[in-house]
């Protein structure tokens, strides 16, 4: 792969003053070879798997920002899901393997490990069901561990029992990290139609169909899309869109460049370049203010969905013009609390609950990072994540939900989490009771659309 002195140049413009960075290189790792009956030993076999196969990881990753001069933001770990490694196991024993997940994660120094998850978007076996009561104690007391439930896809439907466990996990991790803000939950994500290589937290983990090991890379570039759009001041939509995708080409082509290096030296497959714009905190570095700049007023305004649609297939469309490798969520990220321009639209009043779950329905993921009041009941969470992923299933989509009953906070109030996580208001929820509906239980059936063989 060849490139000009003019992409090189153009790189370093977008570096320094346009907030481009390598967001996460995510090392992918099967664990399906580490189970035993034994969980202690299993625990140990899982850990010195990890260890042993990311031990130059870190300075692999420091080694490419220093040579390339990219920042490189977040280095992490994605695993089989947990479930998958014995039926058998109790909520203790799950316990303990993430507590060799966590111990792995600060012997390699990787920012977040992700996996412990389960796959029960058609049903449960007993160690899906043991997984997923262990979640709210293995999340509160870790802390790079990062977990996930695929309670829904195309093909199965939606898993309402499924959807019912989630709630409660949150609501306990919500209640177990009560003086963090309940920040247990921000590691917990629950999705339909999830990928098996997307390099994100909280949601990545290491697919079945995936290599013995894989690098993953997920770039991002907001504000390198905003000034594309600010240098465009006159251009109609679909000249607009022309100039995102030759803005998300050159991006990607740099992405994929470092994800390749970071693979040949570790020696392992490369996977994929996930092309979503993620935003940080950071002022300039922000999805919301991308859709401002296209001429809304505020993100929110009616215009929002179809601006977000419009920057999302340009996305795409740019990445897959320059790279066969595309894959994992790829498009645009709306985390509220992540965003600052998301933060100050939820703020001013231009932003609803109702408008993000409209958006979701063309952007990458779904309602992510969500805070809203911590006596919010089970039931409600149940309903808003079936809403979220009835979007998924229906339109053949991933979607997710991460959500944050925030404990002793009310609509108005705002929480800080730190870090790249941000800070959020907590927003209002219909208080109308879905109570009856979600006890109701059993499986949605799949759309018609999904009889596609």
């Amino acid at each position: 792969m060849a490139y000009s002195s003019e992409e090189i140049m153009e790189t370093i413009n977008m570096v320094e003053n346009l907030h481009f960075d390598i967001r996460t290189v995510t090392l992918g790792i099967s664990l399906l070879d580490c189970g035993d009956p034994d969980s202690k030993k299993a625990a140990q076999k899982i850990y010195d798997k990890i260890t042993k196969t990311g031990e130059q990881l870190i300075s692999t990753v420091r080694n490419m920002e220093k040579t390339y001069g990219i920042p490189i933001v977040n280095t992490r770990v994605a695993v089989t899901p947990i479930s998958l490694l014995d039926h058998h196991y109790s909520a203790d024993d799950f316990l303990e393997i993430a507590y060799a997940l966590d111990q792995a994660a600060d012997t390699l120094g990787i920012d977040f490990l992700g996996g412990f998850s389960a796959l029960i978007q058609k049903g449960f076996t007993h160690g899906d069901l043991n997984l997923i009561s262990a979640i709210p104690r293995a999340l509160s007391s870790t802390k790079k561990v990062c977990s996930s439930l695929n309670v829904a896809s195309t093909k199965a439907g939606i898993n309402m029992n499924a959807i019912n466990q989630a709630a409660a996990a949150i609501k306990e991790a919500a209640k177990l990290t009560a003086d963090e803000h309940g920040i247990a939950c921000a590691k917990l994500v629950v999705f339909a139609n999830a990928p098996e290589d997307n390099p994100f937290m909280a949601g990545a983990f290491h697919g079945v169909g995936e290599a013995e090991t894989a690098i993953n890379i997920g770039i991002s570039g907001p504000g390198v899309v905003r000034a594309t759009i600010e240098r465009c001041p006159n251009h109609n939509l679909g000249e607009l869109a022309e100039e995102i995708k030759k803005t998300v080409f050159k991006i990607t082509r740099a992405g994929e460049l470092i994800g390749r290096k970071v693979s040949k030296k570790l020696g392992v497959t490369f996977g994929i370049v996930d092309l979503s714009l993620a935003p940080t905190p950071a002022h300039g570095d922000s999805v919301a203010n991308i859709l401002e700049a296209m001429g809304l007023e505020s993100c929110g305004a009616h215009g929002t969905t179809a601006a977000l649609a419009l920057l999302n297939d340009a996305v795409k469309k740019g990445g897959a013009m320059a790279s066969s490798s595309v894959g994992g969520l790829s498009g645009s990220f709306i985390p509220v609390s992540e965003d600052a321009g998301m933060i100050r639209a939820v703020e001013c009043g231009a932003l609803t609950l109702n408008k993000l779950e409209a958006m979701t329905a063309v952007c990458s993921v779904g309602l992510d990072m969500i805070a809203v009041p911590g006596e919010t009941p089970a039931e409600i969470i149940a309903a808003l994540i079936a809403d979220e992923m009835a979007i998924g299933v229906v339109n053949n989509k991933t979607t997710a939900v991460r959500i944050i009953p925030v404990p002793n906070k009310s609509v108005g109030e705002k929480v800080s989490f730190g870090g790249l996580l941000g800070e959020a208001p907590i927003m209002a929820v219909n208080p109308y009771s879905p109570k009856i509906f979600v006890e109701r239980g059993g499986r949605i059936p799949a759309p018609f659309r999904a009889l596609t063989n």
